[in-house]
């Protein structure tokens, strides 16, 4: 459930400056990739720092090495984090955490199944919306940058 409380509350307060003025750049697709970095690092931290016996005990029994698979996670959502810094390489983080999502349900759906936590948030209904958001967000800023990709194209046939 932090996760989710983290991208909500970094990406209102981004957006809530920019209609305060506090800063010039923040369109919302400015503020889900910052909401998104900050869960992002919350949670790669976390496959180092905290909470990684219990990580480690989510990975399916049919993958090897899960130790090995919660540290390599662990250093993707931190790169992905960063790349979401940058406007250039964004879309590329965002393309690549939402690949992660994705590949790392089933181990959602596993530790659900299987019980391994008695929160609310751990169970498999809660689980699955806050990744259907999660991967509104990742989308969001891929379809930010199409979208502006296709404007830059249009005015280019235009100009000529």
């Amino acid at each position: 459930m932090a996760p989710l409380i983290i991208l909500i509350v970094v990406t209102l307060a981004l957006a809530v400056g920019r209609a305060l003025g506090v800063h010039r750049i923040a369109p919302w697709p400015f503020a889900v990739r910052g909401g998104l970095t900050a869960m992002f690092t919350a949670t790669g931290v976390a496959h180092f720092v905290g909470m990684r016996e219990e990580l480690i005990a989510m990975v399916p029994p049919a993958l090897p090495a899960p130790g090995l698979i919660i540290t390599v996670t662990g250093v993707l959502e931190l790169a992905g984090a960063a790349g979401l810094l940058w406007r250039r390489t964004s879309p590329w983080a965002a393309a690549g955490l939402t690949a992660m999502l994705i590949g790392m349900f089933p181990a959602n759906v596993y530790a659900a199944s299987e019980g391994l936590s008695p929160s609310f948030g751990d169970q498999l209904l809660p689980r699955t919306l806050m990744q259907v958001v999660f991967l509104a967000a990742t989308v969001t800023v891929l379809a930010h940058h199409w979208r502006e990709r296709q404007a830059a194209r249009s005015l280019d046939v235009s100009v000529v």
